[in-house]
């Protein structure tokens, strides 16, 4: 697919970089860009160079949400196929293998927020804010809240899609929707760092736990357990378990193989 409305990079270091490229409409949702960004993250996913995604947004925002310009004259079927398209990637983002960094500036509003919501990770600049803000023009965000509840939990969750406020960083941390905080002039740099950083790690080991923690989410507790256990014994038996174990021992830095 050639990519107008996004922008995928493939640079230095194990690191993907996919950016919204809507800058002049804060990065909302268009039906193309939905497409994009679905198969962006998936080629980005199964890239062998790639080891970690960088998810961010051109311009003052990250996304506000769904471009309302494509909201009038459709059918309830046509709604729904076009709502479902526009969902797509929040959750093709739990399927892939390969770790996602959200990293927020500005506003993540409605599915922005969703999609932030979805990332495994967020790093934010602390000017940043985000909200279900479909509420205040007639609609609602009952697809982005689904991945909301699952970091802030019920009331929390009902809270945030019946006001439709936008909360602000420091709040956003407390609630679990983003893992840290930093200056919205480094956010760039210290992003690439974060991501860097992880990229450094096992690819194998990973991905292993990252497929294993979303299909186990759901799981009753015993069986998580018992599900976990499995990936983990599968994990002792790759080249790169026996690799870091005997790096360990013998002082050095690990070598990794798998991905």
């Amino acid at each position: 697919m050639k990519f107008e409305q996004i922008i995928v990079e493939t640079g230095k270091n194990n690191v993907g970089t996919l950016t919204l490229n809507r800058p002049e409409s804060m990065n909302t949702f268009s039906s193309q860009m939905a497409e994009e960004l679905n198969q962006g993250l998936r080629d980005l996913d199964s890239d062998p160079s790639v080891r970690v995604i960088l998810l961010k947004g051109a311009g003052r925002a990250f996304c506000a949400g769904i471009d309302v310009n494509e909201l009038a004259g459709k059918t309830a079927i046509e709604y729904r196929e076009w709502i479902e398209k526009m969902e797509r990637p929040l959750v093709s983002i739990s399927k892939l293998k390969t770790p996602v960094i959200a990293q927020l500036q500005g506003v993540a509003a409605a599915n922005g927020m969703g999609l932030i919501a979805a990332a495994d990770l967020v790093i934010a600049a602390d000017n940043s804010r985000m909200g279900l803000t479909a509420i205040n023009v007639g609609l609602n965000c009952v697809g982005p809240v689904i991945p909301v509840a699952r970091c802030v939990g019920r009331k929390k969750a009902l809270e945030l899609l019946l006001y439709g406020k936008l909360i602000k960083a420091p709040e956003a941390l407390s609630l679990g929707l983003i893992n840290k905080i930093v200056p919205k002039d480094e956010l760039e740099s210290l992003a690439l760092l974060w991501a860097e950083e992880l990229a450094q790690k096992s690819p194998i080991a990973v991905q292993i736990a990252k497929t294993a923690f979303y299909r186990s989410e759901d799981m009753n507790y015993e069986e998580q357990f018992a599900y976990m256990n499995e990936a983990f014994a599968r994990l002792c038996t790759t080249d790169d378990a026996k690799e870091g174990v005997m790096a360990f021992f013998e002082r050095r830095n690990p070598v990794w193989k798998e991905r």
